[in-house]
């Protein structure tokens, strides 16, 4: 599994577990919250209620007197509200009133008087001195049809209780405002758990990206490839930068180490022949002079083998120089028609030594590639030398210029002998080369590989195969 998605999913369980309590505890605490804040104003109402009482119930007259006129006239009142978007009529209060036995004295519906409450919680519980309060309902198959019952005593001027008043009201009368203030916890705990998924989707993604970004920067150098670190702020642009720093150091290493023990193998063989042709010339006294044909053939391999080595130097010198860059430092727009004619000129020399004829093939009003003009011409110049190395004497090459997709393309082709099979998949290693048709040495075996590292800082790549007419075309793609 993905440690992008490990991430998100645990982040997911952490909303989850926050989403259940959100429904759990905040939803289900809105309805007893309402209802302890009704219970408070009913605990008011009743007192207030019970002190208003007290006259008409002490006189005798709780059932015919004001008190009693005035709350059977509650129940006609057009109480014309509107609460919080909710329409209210009627009062909803019920009031009974108690003797101190808990029978029913007066009852604002008419319809319990004479009745015996005296069991019921408010009614004894307050005659007792305590507070009662008591939630019943009507029918004990629905819940919704409770109704919530609080009494207040009735005491005479000795402190005495004597009675109880108990308001009554119905639960379902603030159904509508739990119900909405449910309604609405949920919606914002639904768009706070959405945010908050979204909020942990962007931050897995992220992560996962630049986790991303840093296992392919290290599987493109592990594969040899060249390969920049990815560009982040924070812990991961300094996790690259090492990674990166890593690299360069054990690269470095490996390089040298590599290049000592190549080096070492190549060179063998032009100093064994310079060491053999100087104890030949080094007759000892005494001995016949050697002749001056002899002596020039000799002198003359000690002058070729220290060409080719002072060659070899120096084309390892470039090649590690390019080697070592991991990408162009700045890319100037260059002509690639105009690099073809500069290394044309600087190959002119080489081209009449070798007798082979050029064919220039340029398309016209190329737009300007960007590279490094020097390294896009030194390649150019190993191409051409080395279609020169094996072009037959009086051999025609062909330098064709031209556009390839979104690249440009050089293609330089040669009628010499070929590219053997088994060589193919070689030619562009370091010091590989093949013997020349001419009979000449071989060559240091660096310039193919000077050339393919050339095109890939510059985007493309190259290719040496062999043509159906005969010869091998080398190509240079650069991309635009």
């Amino acid at each position: 599994m993905r440690i992008g998605l490990r991430i998100f999913l645990g982040y997911f369980l952490i909303v989850a577990v926050a989403a259940l309590l959100l429904a759990r505890v905040f939803v289900a605490e809105v309805k007893p919250g309402v209802r302890q804040a009704m219970e408070d104003t009913l605990v008011d109402t009743a007192n207030v209620l019970a002190e208003l009482a007290t006259d008409d119930f002490v006189a005798g007259r709780i059932n015919q007197g004001d008190f009693a006129k005035r709350v059977r006239a509650l129940g006609q009142r057009d109480v014309g509200a509107a609460i919080w978007g909710f329409r209210k009529r009627a009062a909803n209060y019920r009031v009974y009133i108690t003797d101190a036995r808990g029978i029913v004295v007066f009852d604002s519906s008419g319809q319990d008087v004479g009745q015996d409450y005296s069991r019921w919680n408010d009614v004894y519980l307050t005659l007792r001195g305590r507070y009662g309060a008591r939630s019943s309902a009507t029918d004990p198959g629905h819940p919704e049809t409770t109704i919530m019952h609080v009494a207040a005593p009735i005491r005479a001027d000795n402190g005495q209780v004597i009675g109880s008043l108990t308001v009554a009201k119905p639960n379902s009368a603030i159904a509508p405002f739990i119900a909405r203030s449910q309604t609405v916890v949920t919606r914002w705990g639904f768009v706070l758990m959405g945010a908050a998924l979204a909020i942990g989707l962007g931050v897995s993604w992220w992560l996962s990206r630049q986790i991303g970004l840093l296992r392919r920067y290290a599987h493109a150098v592990t594969a040899g490839d060249r390969a920049t670190p990815p560009r982040a702020a924070g812990e991961f642009g300094e996790l690259g930068r090492a990674l990166e720093t890593m690299r360069t150091r054990l690269e470095g290493k490996q390089y040298v180490e590599q290049y000592v023990h190549t080096l070492t193998h190549e060179m063998k063989s032009p100093l064994a022949a310079i060491r053999g042709s100087a104890e030949l010339l080094e007759s000892p006294p005494g001995d016949a002079p050697m002749p001056d044909a002899d002596r020039a053939r000799f002198a003359a391999s000690i002058r070729g083998q220290a060409e080719r080595l002072a060659q070899m130097i120096d084309k390892l010198l470039a090649l590690a120089a390019v080697e070592h860059r991991q990408r162009l430092e700045r890319p100037e727009p260059v002509a690639l028609a105009a690099i073809v004619r500069e290394a044309l000129e600087q190959c002119t020399q080489r081209l009449d030594r070798s007798g082979a004829k050029l064919l220039l093939d340029l398309e016209p009003n190329l737009p300007p590639v960007r590279g490094d003009a020097f390294l896009l011409r030194q390649a150019l110049i190993n191409l051409i030398d080395n279609a020169a190395d094996f072009s037959p004497r009086g051999g025609e090459i062909v330098l064709r210029l031209q556009r390839d997709g979104e690249c440009q393309r050089v293609d330089i082709s040669d009628r010499g002998p070929g590219i053997p099979d088994y060589a193919l998949s070689r030619v562009f290693e370091r010091f590989y080369s093949l013997p020349r048709p001419s009979g000449g040495s071989r060559s240091s075996g660096l310039g193919l590989c000077f050339v393919a590292e050339v095109a890939s800082l510059h985007g493309g790549e190259t290719e040496l195969v062999n043509r159906e007419e005969g010869g091998a075309r080398a190509s240079l793609i650069v991309r635009g």
